[in-house]
């Protein structure tokens, strides 16, 4: 059987079980690990798929973000959007080291583990209040608006200061950003919109700034950093910060439910919250593929030689699935010993916000099989609407009952 043509290899997912690569992916990783690809915009990329080569990748300066056209993922229509750019200021993921190093320093504060239990109490308690009300609603429900992304929508709005009232319109703006197919026009407008809302927001913390991490922003780095860099961060950690849990939550209840003994194990004890967590971030991998890199001198990946220039994308879902390093990796098992796979990066681009999404999820998946332990899905498995083309993968609506 083979996949749609519109959907480009390093985005596809098994047509049997949407949950796994495309045996493609996992072809290439055992006979030709680092392989050249087509993406949507029609330039050639090396494409990584081994675990090892992963993170060598990953954590080789040498390959850089900065240095990678923001518009390679993009359809032809899309591409030379200068509001699609990745090097925004502020927006450290596309830079490299000493701009990367100076934004990454003025965060880390706000994801520690102090910091993050003490946010602990405020999220068992916004997961606790979509609970209630899923319950006072009564079934049928779709988890994906009514719980998987309202909570972390609430939890980075408060962290950043952002009024949660406007978390529906972030939803809308996040998806139009980070939907490869959309037309440049409507990029240009989404990015206009969420611009202008952010410099509004900014103004006001100038004014008086509150405990939220914009605030603290101005508060501490108010003479170092601009309004314009503030913003940059802002939008990269409204997308990174409930997009991709949000994503989590629902595509990791939709296959604990296809598992229902794996979802009891982890309802029923406590202790395989951790590991359980790890593993639905290993299997599932929603952010497909890493930024892309540039390498800026010739290097070797493998047994592969690189020449200056050439662009490099490492697949994290075909990586996670390396059965050089874990055991039957095709396997789903909340009770696998923890590993250290790439589902959040590698090196100095790993994702700094990876503390505060375990925490949720950690607080979310137990508290929604207890609370509801007949949870099943309200619709055949088959019809539910994958997001394939996009750089966070998920499930569009998940309709469950109990």
């Amino acid at each position: 059987m083979t996949e749609e043509p519109a959907i480009p290899l390093p985005y596809r997912r098994d047509r049997v079980c949407p949950f796994d690569p495309a045996p493609e992916l996992n072809q290439l990783r055992v006979e030709l690990p680092v392989s050249r690809v087509e993406l949507p915009s029609g330039v050639c990329v090396w494409l990584v798929t081994r675990y090892a080569d992963a993170r060598q990748v990953l954590g080789d300066t040498r390959f850089s973000n900065a240095a990678t056209p923001p518009w390679l993922l993009r359809l032809p229509t899309v591409k030379g959007s200068d509001e699609a750019a990745a090097t925004e200021p502020g927006s450290f993921i596309g830079f490299d080291p000493p701009e990367h190093t100076k934004f990454r320093r003025m965060l880390a504060g706000e994801f520690t583990v102090k910091r993050i239990s003490q946010l602990r109490p405020r999220v068992e308690a916004i997961v606790s209040e979509h609970l209630d009300a899923m319950e006072q609603t009564g079934p049928p429900v779709d988890l994906v608006s009514a719980f998987a992304f309202p909570i972390p929508a609430l939890v980075i709005c408060e962290l950043l200061g952002v009024p949660y009232e406007d978390r529906s319109e972030f939803r809308r703006l996040s998806n139009l950003i980070l939907d490869l197919t959309q037309p440049r026009d409507q990029l240009r407008l989404a990015f206009k919109e969420l611009h202008v809302y952010l410099a509004t927001l900014i103004a006001r913390q100038r004014q008086q700034p509150d405990d939220g991490m914009l605030g603290m922003l101005i508060r501490e780095y108010g003479d170092e950093i601009s309004d314009a860099e503030i913003a940059g961060i802002g939008r990269l950690l409204l997308f990174a910060g409930h997009e991709t849990t949000a994503s989590m939550l629902a595509l990791g209840t939709a296959l604990l439910l296809r598992h229902s003994e794996q979802a009891a194990r982890l309802r029923d004890n406590p202790d395989l919250t951790a590991p359980a967590i790890e593993e639905l971030l290993r299997y599932l991998t929603i952010a497909q593929s890493a930024v892309i890199r540039t390498a800026t001198e010739d290097l070797q990946i493998g047994d592969q030689p690189v020449q200056t220039g050439d662009y490099v994308m490492v697949s994290l879902q075909s990586a996670n699935r390396d059965d050089e390093l874990y055991d039957d990796p095709q396997r789903f098992d909340v009770t696998r010993k923890p590993q250290s796979h790439v589902a959040f990066g590698h090196g100095i681009h790993h994702c700094i916000g990876a503390p505060l999404a375990r925490m949720e999820m950690q607080a979310a998946f137990p508290a929604l099989l207890r609370r509801f332990p007949s949870l099943r899905l309200a619709a055949p498995f088959e019809e539910l609407s994958f997001r394939t083309l996009t750089t966070v993968y998920g499930v569009s609506e998940l309709p469950v009952a109990w």
